[in-house]
């Protein structure tokens, strides 16, 4: 056996010291196996949190903010998304300018976190905005195919208990939840999510119209989803609050479906020229100014139209085009546009005819459209940022 000298006794001391404090410093494991982070992290990523320095970041204030002041992007949405660029190559070619944002979706029952599509979207150089719904998106679609009764297809689409708002809510999908606020968070780019879009309607599992959902529900959910990513210190997303635009006097307010300022960055619409409903004319002001209008009375957020298109069936989609273009400029709060760039139930896509083509190219020809993005830019939060 070894002496107990004073020296040696020392240093087994200072070892036992320094393995006390690495203990105490490492990262703690839940039960359920994920890391926590440290409190102080933790307590920094409050709802009002943008983002976060982490060691060797390129934060800091010389960064460029996207889209620039007086700017406005144009992002696209396919049939395909990120698994099939061809769509997306075609866009650009007819449109002579590449898209910097691109929108696609996601449903929670059948894909768990891959970062490879927000990988490919970024390398394209386009900003990923994931829609992120909260169904088995599968079962609908499946009803199609089986040449089922409209009604039968929107009950399997819209009554799905499982994803009740309230079970959001309560922590039902925790587990799923964190998987995907840690990936994105390891991404180390900014990513936009546009979750459980179109709310105020009643086509989806989610809004409150249907499901056995009440009153409420929505802003609860939105909520619990914010507050989880930011606890697993996911602060590179920008959350993008999305309601459908209002085409009549039914429908609860927007501002019951709204989480708050604290819990929202941008403020999206859908909106379509459509002729679906009425053989009337209906230019992009007379589409857009009503909900605008109405989103302002709560919220100052910048706006994002994040699905729009025209149809053709009167022959008038091309002078859409021209129109929307010409009027965007009054709208300095609309800071992007994204197209949807599918032929469903309707062409909307811009390469549907030469003339169509044409009016798009014209019209994202404007400086106003010249406009890039990167990795290492800060997405606007402020209108006057």
């Amino acid at each position: 056996m070894a002496k107990l000298t004073v020296p040696r006794v020392m240093m087994v001391l200072i070892a036992a010291l320094l393995l006390a404090f690495a203990f105490a410093m490492a990262p703690k494991t839940t039960a359920e196996g994920r890391k926590e982070a440290p409190s102080d992290r933790v307590a920094a990523a409050g709802p009002s949190a943008v983002a976060t320095a982490e060691p060797g970041s390129s934060l800091g204030p010389d960064r460029k903010i996207f889209p620039p002041a007086g700017k406005t992007f144009i992002g696209v949405m396919t049939q395909e998304g990120p698994h099939d660029f061809t769509a997306v190559s075609m866009f650009t070619a007819a449109a002579k300018r590449q898209p910097q944002v691109m929108l696609f979706g996601s449903g929670w029952a059948s894909e768990a976190f891959d970062r490879t599509p927000f990988d490919r979207i970024k390398d394209r150089g386009m900003l990923p905005m994931l829609g992120w719904e909260p169904w088995d998106y599968r079962l609908g679609e499946a009803a199609i195919k089986k040449g089922l009764p409209t009604r039968e297809v929107d009950r399997l689409r819209n009554e799905q208990t499982q994803y009740r708002l309230s079970h959001i809510a309560r922590g039902d999908f925790d587990s799923y939840l964190r998987t995907w606020a840690e990936g994105i968070k390891s991404l180390g780019y900014p990513v936009a999510i546009r979750f459980a879009h179109e709310m105020n309607g009643d086509w989806y599992p989610w809004c409150e119209l249907v499901n056995g959902n009440r009153p409420g529900d929505y802003v609860k959910a939105w909520r619990h989803v914010h507050d989880l990513f930011r606890a697993a210190g996911a602060t590179n997303v920008t959350w993008v609050w999305s309601p459908n635009n209002i085409w009549d006097d039914s429908l609860p307010k927007l501002s019951t479906f709204y989480p708050g300022d604290a819990y929202v960055d941008w403020v999206g619409i859908s909106g379509y020229y459509t002729t679906v409903f009425t053989s009337d004319y209906r230019p992009f002001d007379v589409i857009f100014d009503r909900i605008i209008k109405e989103i302002r009375a709560f919220s100052s957020k910048p706006l994002v139209i994040t699905e729009t298109g025209a149809s053709d069936a009167y022959g008038r989609k091309a002078e859409w085009i021209t129109q929307t273009f010409r009027l965007l400029p009054r709208y300095q709060d609309i800071i992007g546009v994204i197209w949807f760039e599918v032929n469903k139930e309707v062409d909307w896509r811009i390469v549907s005819s030469p003339a169509v083509t044409k009016a798009f190219a014209k019209g994202v020809a404007d400086p106003r459209y010249q406009v890039t993005w990167s990795p290492d830019m800060l997405l606007r939060m402020k209108l006057e940022d």
